[in-house]
């Protein structure tokens, strides 16, 4: 074989290698926000639609009997959405569905509540998880965070907003004590109603993580509207 004929082999190999690394890269980085877009845009109309229906009303006791305790919240079904999360940080149109857990098919359609944390308002830390890079993007602008900066959550009855407390945390993903009910490193002292988010650090690498911790600062009716951090 001649050294013309091996040349043009490897040529043809290296256009081919080539064109399938371009093929990935665009898979990569523009199918997956697709897919990512696609899928969030029904869990938030799954969401619309529950929340229409309203909650389902228990029938009444009988007259004669005694007043039942509060039933408890039902838990979160598995990898489904049960709330909204709004960053006016990230954008006045940014919006992502929160479903129940962290795994890797949930978190390509949304963000991911880890479970075994509290609810949102409730005392505890309410703790989300989201993408930096593919499947959308949702946490791309996370190091823009800033103390005071709003976190809304929506979940269909009532808007809770918290306040970020301080600049994004860098820690390694071993480092679980970022969700526990009072979070270590945040500066919180005792119990409360805390939110964390968490996100993948370096922006295309997942050596680390980014977290960032916020507290209750009020919360509204969805009947009355949106709350007063998301205008303007």
């Amino acid at each position: 074989m001649s050294v013309r004929v091996v040349v043009r082999i490897l040529s043809e190999l290296c256009v081919t290698v080539g064109a399938l690394i371009i093929l990935f890269v665009v898979y990569f980085l523009f199918w997956t926000g697709v897919k990512a877009a696609d899928a969030a845009e029904g869990q938030i109309d799954t969401l619309h639609g529950q929340w229409a229906r309203g909650p389902e009303t228990p029938a009444p006791p009988p007259a004669s009997a005694r007043p039942a305790p509060p039933a408890a919240p039902a838990p979160y079904r598995e990898g489904k959405p049960f709330a909204m999360l709004h960053v006016p940080r990230f954008g006045a149109d940014w919006e992502w569905p929160v479903l129940e857990n962290t795994a890797t098919e949930t978190l390509r359609k949304g963000l991911g509540h880890y479970s075994g944390t509290a609810r949102p308002g409730e005392t505890g830390n309410f703790a989300v998880a989201g993408h930096r890079r593919t499947y959308g993007d949702p946490f791309k602008d996370f190091p823009t965070l800033r103390p005071g900066d709003a976190v809304a959550v929506n979940d269909g009855t009532t808007w809770f907003t918290y306040r970020v407390v301080r600049k994004p945390y860098r820690t390694v993903p071993t480092d679980t004590a970022v969700v526990d009910p009072v979070p270590r490193a945040s500066g919180f002292e005792g119990p409360g109603r805390y939110l964390t988010l968490t996100t993948c650090e370096p922006e295309w690498g997942s050596s680390h993580r980014l977290i960032a911790w916020a507290h209750l600062d009020a919360t509204r009716p969805v009947s009355e509207g949106r709350p007063p951090a998301l205008s303007g």
